[in-house]
């Protein structure tokens, strides 16, 4: 069956990369006004596209706040029969800069065995994969033996700030077992692998107030507080020597590493030097106890994103700052609770600052993280299918960024599993995105085994 699932998304994959090549051209930027048309638009083709490939029930979904659409689309197999929801984007990120593009960013170009354009891989060649490995499947096994549902959501790129809302009043429509979340990567292009969870965030901005003007340092410095100075002081005060987040109860929910999920991340084959190389740095400084990849995909952080206040000016201008302010965010794991992170922080603050100073804390959301176990039957069902695929090994890694996953979760109460074939050179949210599309070709042929093993599963 491997070799004629395969042979036959060898011999469609024309059709995915001609509906890639159209859905590209659709500058669905979700973050910007004036491209409000063009998400609509780019979620009509969507609708279309799944009516083509056999979809019984497709519908483009409005979404509150006068937020972007959403679009859904159900196959019903049997009431007897496990449910999968495939969740998948259709906004993507600007494209600024624009003079950094090697060839326009909504006109799909192809160098090699890449397609380079803005939402290549991000989200709308992962979302494709799947209706091509639903052909495969249906032409080779002639049913799925799944009911199959696809969410492919409009405001990802924002922060999915109806997304959540839209689940709740959808839930039953779309009540399911599993979870498929395809919009993450692989290891590299000789390492596949799977994540199988990902950080959740929470940001805020702080702003310090001391004075009511700014101060002459010559007569008032060492006599009252320096709002910039102490912001400083808070800042440097988040972390200890070891590294190690310093704020009352922040380490109390999160779920230790077990000793089987560093095995395996330390299997991968990970070159410290190369990573360094792309993140144009010299060094790597982070929490003790931890390897480099643990800590960007599997360990909570907090990071000082900016800093400012007080003169910046040429020259010298001897101040004591009326304010000081700062940009903080907070990566979050299993099981960490933003409400709680935003409770610790703004305690931690009240307490830390000095005397004589006022201050202001806006948060600005928070995104949940997410963790499916590894032993969980649904992981393991697609670990079997990527690596009939891949023809090899697949490993498992956990990604440092954060999406709608942990929402998905919670409200479908579904195990979320992970199958995208991105790579670490793809370069997402960057100029130049692209997609390797021999992987999409995988992923199709991985999409295909996968509503098999999933068909098998208890329920």
């Amino acid at each position: 069956m491997t070799e004629t699932v395969r042979d036959y998304v060898a011999a469609h994959t024309h059709r995915l990369h001609a509906d890639l090549d159209a859905w590209l051209r659709i500058p669905s930027i979700s973050a910007d006004p004036e491209h409000r048309a063009d998400v609509r638009r780019s979620a009509e083709w969507a609708a279309e596209a799944l009516r083509r490939s056999g979809f019984e029930t497709v519908e483009v979904w409005e979404t509150g706040n006068d937020g972007h659409p959403a679009v859904y689309a159900e196959r019903h197999v049997g009431d007897d029969k496990p449910t999968v929801v495939v969740y998948g984007h259709h906004d993507v990120q600007p494209v600024d800069p624009l003079e950094l593009w090697e060839s326009p960013p909504f006109e799909p170009t192809i160098r090699g065995d890449d397609l380079y354009a803005r939402g290549a891989v991000d989200d709308k060649g992962q979302v494709l994969f799947h209706l091509l490995g639903l052909e495969a499947a249906l032409a080779v096994y002639g049913e799925i033996g799944v009911n199959l549902k696809v969410l492919v959501e409009g405001e990802e790129e924002i922060g999915s700030p109806n997304f959540a809302a839209l689940l709740r009043r959808e839930r039953e429509r779309l009540r399911c077992d599993v979870v498929v979340v395809s919009d993450t990567g692989i290891f590299d292009k000789d390492t596949p692998s799977m994540c199988i969870g990902m950080r959740g965030m929470v940001y805020a901005q702080l702003d310090v107030y001391g004075p009511r003007v700014d101060l002459h340092s010559g007569s008032f410095g060492g006599g009252v507080p320096n709002p910039a100075t102490e912001l400083a002081r808070l800042v440097a005060a988040l972390h200890d020597d070891q590294r190690h987040v310093t704020i009352p109860g922040f380490y109390d929910r999160v779920v230790p590493l077990s000793e089987r999920e560093r095995e395996l991340m330390a299997a991968l084959p990970f070159d410290e030097a190369a990573w360094l190389d792309d993140a144009a740095s010299t060094a790597t400084l982070g929490e003790a106890g931890y390897s480099t990849l643990e800590r960007v995909g599997a360990r909570p952080t907090a990071e000082v994103n900016g800093i400012w206040g007080g003169y910046t000016g040429a020259g010298q201008k001897t101040i004591i700052p009326a304010d000081a302010h700062a940009k903080i965010s907070f990566r979050l794991v299993a099981d960490q609770r933003p409400e709680e992170v935003e409770a610790a922080v703004r305690a931690w603050v009240a307490a830390t600052l000095a005397d004589g100073l006022r201050h202001e804390m806006t948060f600005f959301g928070g995104v949940r993280p997410c963790l499916t176990p590894l032993d969980h039957p649904a992981v393991q069902a697609a670990t079997r299918a990527m690596e009939q695929a891949f023809g090899t090994r697949v490993l498992y890694t956990r990604e440092g960024g954060s999406g709608p996953e942990a929402d998905l979760a919670e409200v479908l109460e579904a195990p979320v599993v992970f199958l995208g074939v991105g790579l670490p050179d793809d370069r997402i949210h960057s100029p130049n995105e692209k997609v390797h599309l021999p992987y999409l070709a995988k992923g199709a042929e991985a999409a295909a085994y996968l509503w098999r093993e999933l068909a098998e599963l208890p329920r």
